[in-house]
């Protein structure tokens, strides 16, 4: 008996050892988080398993965004600063940033996320580094009233259909039930710029410079102020808009006064929510003669090079971006998720309406037409001065709009006005 005690004794003893080894091994990652909604939430729930495999533990301190965008940068350059975080300013934090690549497959990361890895990238184009997960894409696109199409016997156009096509019938809805205008867009060049690229706008030339007034720029910039000059767009839009001024165009769908408005899957909830009278659905990006442009953003899980710990960050945002966890994620938070595959494949949303499950994944859809046909929306949305060119567009646009100047002149003005900008 005195045997089987001291071999007990013994297995216990070594099993104690093993677990003490374990935990001298683990790390502790500090996580600060924002969240709109239920993000945060649901990436703790996935740190349970991330601990299950790996011992680490995450500590997860929820914020305001307030915080991210104010005090985090200040924290990074202290003692402070957390191991990993969930940010939106994706180059501007670049300096910061713990590269990836010696941790994770580089292979799967830009096979799963390559069309956006440079958003996190130095814009000098001598920086190949992996940063962070994205943890929800947005995306522009337009959004009909069903409705009306229905009501005045207009077929809708299908997927893959150009913006000549969709004008057209959005034209005929306007004339057969008397509406004032056909389609508003939101006015500021983040929604004006997938349209652009449509019709063929670089935005940049091969060297990744802005070059902005190409000729599918000036293309779309004559169909834009033509659909207004035609009456197809409404006066209380871009028209009524000054400077930089954004103006917000839901009201204007919102209220049966058009038949298109041109937003993005951030309102998808709002009109879950407010729209009663008609039916609403997302349809997929218009197409043009330079492809199916749509303007991507979004936040992202990223890993800071201060940490003690940078095995063990890296090994978390890694284990959030496996297909698997990016497709819990995308499905608890109803959110696009930036992996192209899932994009692709879509994801189930449970315990959605059919309207915005079917919006989400038009959405996902745009994201990945947009990513194959037209890669500068990415470079764009990555470009740590896009908000020069912002402010630009719509100031002299409207101007070509209203009758100011010509658009010849507001074209040049544009040119002008963004590479004094940039220069500063």
């Amino acid at each position: 008996m005195k045997r089987i005690a001291y071999a007990v004794k013994q297995s216990l003893l070594f099993s104690s050892l093993a677990l003490g080894s374990a935990a001298a091994m683990a790390d502790e990652i500090k996580f600060l988080c924002y969240q709109d909604s239920n993000e945060c939430a649901v990436i703790e729930d996935l740190a349970k398993g991330f601990t299950a495999e790996t011992g680490h533990t995450v500590v997860t301190e929820t914020v305001g965004y307030d915080i991210i965008r104010d005090q985090l940068e200040n924290q990074l350059q202290t003692d402070a600063a957390p191991d990993v975080a969930r940010v939106t300013n994706l180059g501007g934090l670049n300096q910061y940033y713990l590269d990836l690549r010696p941790f994770v497959d580089n292979s799967d990361w830009k096979e799963n996320y390559g069309t956006v890895l440079g958003w996190f990238q130095r814009p000098d184009g001598s920086d190949n580094g992996i940063y962070g997960w994205l943890t929800g894409l947005t995306m522009t696109g337009p959004y009909v009233n069903v409705t009306m199409f229905e009501d005045a016997g207009v077929d809708m156009p299908g997927a893959g259909s150009t913006w000549d096509d969709w004008m057209a019938a959005l034209a005929e809805v306007k004339d057969t039930l008397g509406l004032n205008a056909a389609m508003a867009m939101d006015r500021t060049a983040h929604r004006w710029a997938g349209p652009a690229f449509s019709y063929g706008a670089g935005f940049f030339d091969a060297d990744n410079q802005p070059i902005l007034v190409d000729q599918g720029f000036r293309d779309f910039a004559t169909k834009f102020v033509g659909w207004h000059e035609q009456g197809l767009m409404p006066a209380e839009g871009w028209p009524a808009g000054s400077g930089t001024q954004y103006r917000n165009a839901a009201p204007l769908f919102v209220g049966g006064e058009v038949a298109m408005h041109m937003s993005g899957s951030w309102m998808i909830n709002n009109y879950d929510s407010n729209i009663k009278d008609f039916e609403w659905k997302a349809v997929p990006a218009p197409c043009g003669p330079g492809g199916c442009g749509a303007m991507p953003g979004g936040a992202a899980v990223v890993a800071f090079k201060s940490s003690q710990h940078p095995e063990a960050a890296a090994a978390f945002v890694d284990y959030l971006a496996r297909t698997e966890n990016a497709e819990q994620f995308a499905a608890q938070t109803k959110s696009i998720p930036g992996h192209k595959g899932l994009q692709e494949s879509g994801i189930d949303y449970p315990g959605v309406s059919p309207a915005v499950a079917d919006a989400l994944s038009v959405f996902a859809s745009n994201a990945a037409v947009a990513g194959d046909t037209t890669p500068q929306a990415y470079t764009f949305q990555g470009y740590n001065k896009n908000f020069v060119i912002y402010g630009v567009v719509p100031d002299y646009i409207t101007k070509a709009i209203t009758g100011e100047m010509s658009l010849d002149d507001a074209l040049t003005a544009i040119d002008a006005d963004v590479a004094a900008k940039i220069a500063e």
